[in-house]
């Protein structure tokens, strides 16, 4: 595992996006981590373009997250996006989670070795390869166990990035089992590193749910984990000082599950919100 890059295998197009497949031979993870890159065609400063990570990238294709893209473009309502959808690996739960604190299960054990590749593989593999210099802003986004490991990510590092983007985040990650002595109060990870970390000015947020994603209700108030655990973690964030409506984005379909359908049809609404180019857009 000598080699840190392999060779661009494939390249694709629908009409206005450039689809292009790599593999990168990873000595943080030890395993080939591979990266799909939709780009958009023909544009002019690559300076101008936004970079988006996206946790679980092999979802991406399964709601056609390249033709999503086509027509946001054609409607000229977004602004120029460079996606990089990484597939996660075999042992997505120790590879994911909280890079700094494993759960009560020791599960994340690895997700250090995963920031790791972002920062000092992913990321100087896209400024060689694709010679840009600085993009105009990067963002982290992710689904369920991925939504919670770039939330993690972008926290920890804001200075590197500016939004991110949760999707029916993972944010139940604690650090005692329910049978354990678990406080609702300090024992959710990504809460706590919230609740003692400081305000990051220039951060967004942007969350979304189902209200089908789960039927568990540790807390029995009515309300699902997942919807409870992403109302908590707003509320953290604006303890700190972020603001609702304008720093955090919160959308949950009433309709919505924990699967790729329902993050596919979320997807335009973040990308919009995001990067949109008509009025009233962020």
């Amino acid at each position: 595992m000598n080699s840190l890059f392999l060779t661009l295998m494939h390249e694709a197009s629908v009409s206005g996006i450039l689809l292009e497949n790599a593999v990168i031979s990873s000595r943080h993870l030890e395993r080939e981590v591979r990266v799909d890159f939709y780009l958009p065609k023909n544009v002019a400063d690559p300076g101008s373009l936004n970079l988006i990570l996206i946790n679980d990238g092999q979802d991406l294709p399964k709601f056609h997250f390249d033709a999503m893209l086509e027509k946001l473009y054609k409607q000229e309502a977004i602004e120029p996006l460079f996606c990089a959808g990484i597939h996660c690996g075999k042992d997505r739960r120790m590879e994911y989670g909280t890079a700094n604190i494993v759960d009560f299960k020791g599960r994340g054990a690895r997700a250090k070795d995963h920031e790791r590749f972002v920062f000092e593989e992913l990321l100087p593999y896209i400024h060689k390869n694709y010679f840009v210099e600085e993009f105009k802003e990067k963002a982290y986004a992710g689904f369920s166990l991925g939504g919670l490991t770039a939330i993690d990510t972008v926290w920890n590092h804001p200075r590197k990035f500016s939004k991110v983007g949760v999707f029916s985040g993972s944010l139940w990650w604690r650090l005692k089992d329910l049978k354990e002595g678990y406080v609702e109060a300090t024992d959710r990870i990504m809460h706590k590193q919230v609740r003692d970390g400081v305000y990051h000015p220039g951060l967004k947020f942007y969350f979304t749910t189902g209200s089908l994603d789960e039927k568990m209700d540790r807390n029995h108030n009515g309300i699902i984990d997942s919807i409870d655990d992403t109302l908590g973690l707003i509320e953290e964030l604006e303890k700190k000082g972020y603001k609702n409506g304008t720093d955090i984005c919160y959308i949950n379909y009433e309709d919505g599950r924990h699967d790729v359908f329902t993050w596919g049809r979320a997807m335009p609404s973040f990308l919009k919100w995001g990067w949109g180019l008509g009025v009233g857009s962020h």
